[in-house]
């Protein structure tokens, strides 16, 4: 016996599956979540008037030297370094140029990107600073802004990032998640996850 199909029937056996409006809303509002928060970072970041230079210690030298300049030009702001130089050198670049020695805090707790920042947040907030520019070099910069947003972000504390040239290729889009999870773990336990640290960061 045959089975007569039906114009409805035929129309719901061929058509194409619709997904309703509410589920295309589900994954398309997280999406513009993130998109709208990143948006406005990217413009709070032109706007907003730092209260501390920051430097992530690391390289061989070049972020202290660019810190150097950028701290003649705004004499009232305490600089921060934190890790990678050693004090000798990074004294002796800014008493070359000029900066006095009670604007200069050097600290070396931290012992990778991560800890950079987690080290400090707690201090930084305690001593007023709501903002800062951000120092590190341009290939290092996409992971230390993840990793500063989350952390700092966690404090009320705002990034003005200066990237430092480097001649280097951007680092791998891997690190800035594996940091980023590492750090929503120090937001959310305070544990910073030193055993997902790549022992190849220390000092970046």
């Amino acid at each position: 016996m045959l089975l007569r199909i039906t114009s409805r029937k035929r129309r719901e056996l061929f058509a194409k599956p619709q997904y309703s409006k509410a589920k295309q809303l589900t994954w398309l509002m997280p999406a513009l979540l993130v998109l709208s928060i990143w948006g406005y970072k990217q413009i709070e970041s032109y706007f907003v008037q730092p209260d501390a230079i920051f430097i992530l210690g690391g390289d061989k030298g070049e972020r202290v030297r660019f810190a150097a300049k950028l701290a003649k030009q705004h004499p009232q702001l305490p600089i921060w370094m934190s890790s990678g130089v050693p004090k000798a050198y990074a004294y002796k670049v800014f008493a070359k140029a000029g900066i006095e020695e009670n604007r200069i805090h050097l600290d070396y707790q931290a012992v990778d990107t991560v800890t950079n920042f987690t080290t400090l947040a707690d201090r930084f907030k305690a001593e007023g600073i709501n903002s800062v520019y951000l120092i590190t070099s341009e290939d290092h910069m996409r992971r230390a802004r993840v990793i500063g947003e989350i952390v700092f972000g966690s404090r009320g504390i705002s990034l003005k990032p200066l990237s430092v040239p480097s001649g280097r290729d951007p680092e791998p889009v891997e690190k800035a998640v594996r940091d980023g999870a590492r750090s929503i773990l120090w937001v959310t336990t305070g544990h910073t996850g030193a055993s997902l640290r790549d022992t190849s960061d220390s000092f970046r």
